[in-house]
């Protein structure tokens, strides 16, 4: 199948925010490349981060959720527009065609939404601001040491992990997140649930 490239530079020429750091939570300490939270954050939307498409409508449904809580104040429709755009497969944001009345649906579904409710997200325990100018291998590095520091292997962690092994351009394997994280490979087995599996395998078929 034809791989796109993601055309990320067109969000930019339109300034359409795909990212919102967290704005109630306080993070347990800061440094000068972001935030640690002991107890993670669900505040921290961060998207086409690393090599990864959509690849799921559930997926799709989700980030046209995100990106209109992100870009509340845009105009219906040219934030329409700019999904038309992400859901275009010759744009480089997803793997598959989907019909226009789908697209629609779901469309409408976020601009509807109030937002009493933030969209669901995965806990995050780093958050690293823009422009740092580290490289996604540094990042890797920063998040295995403190994950590993607290010894508590979960899956939130193990999910961390594997978001930057994949921006790394690297296949995610057991043998490279306990890498990462200074812990035994049997330690990420017992954690590794179904869901991981199946994410470490979408991760692994952008790379």
């Amino acid at each position: 199948m034809l791989q796109y490239l993601r055309n990320i530079e067109h969000l930019h020429r339109k300034r359409f925010e795909y990212k919102k750091e967290p704005t109630t939570d306080i993070p347990t300490k800061k440094y000068y490349w972001g935030s640690y939270y002991k107890d993670g954050t669900y505040q921290d939307y961060s998207l086409f981060y690393g090599n990864a498409k959509i690849t799921t409508f559930k997926a799709l449904v989700w980030h046209v959720e995100v990106l209109r809580y992100i870009n509340f104040n845009w105009d219906e429709d040219d934030f329409k527009k700019i999904i038309y755009f992400i859901a275009d497969i010759r744009n480089g944001f997803v793997t598959f065609e989907i019909n226009t009345r789908y697209l629609d649906k779901y469309i409408g579904n976020a601009l509807s939404n109030d937002f009493s409710f933030k969209p669901v997200n995965r806990k995050k325990i780093v958050v690293f601001k823009d422009g740092t100018g580290l490289s996604s291998k540094q990042k890797s590095k920063i998040v295995g040491e403190i994950c590993g520091k607290e010894k508590s292997i979960d899956s939130d962690c193990i999910y961390e992990c594997m978001l930057y092994i994949n921006s790394d351009k690297r296949k995610i394997t057991i043998t490279n997140i306990a890498k990462m994280l200074n812990c035994s490979r049997m330690s990420i087995y017992r954690n590794m649930n179904t869901e991981l599996k199946e994410e470490r395998d979408l991760l692994n078929m952008s790379v």
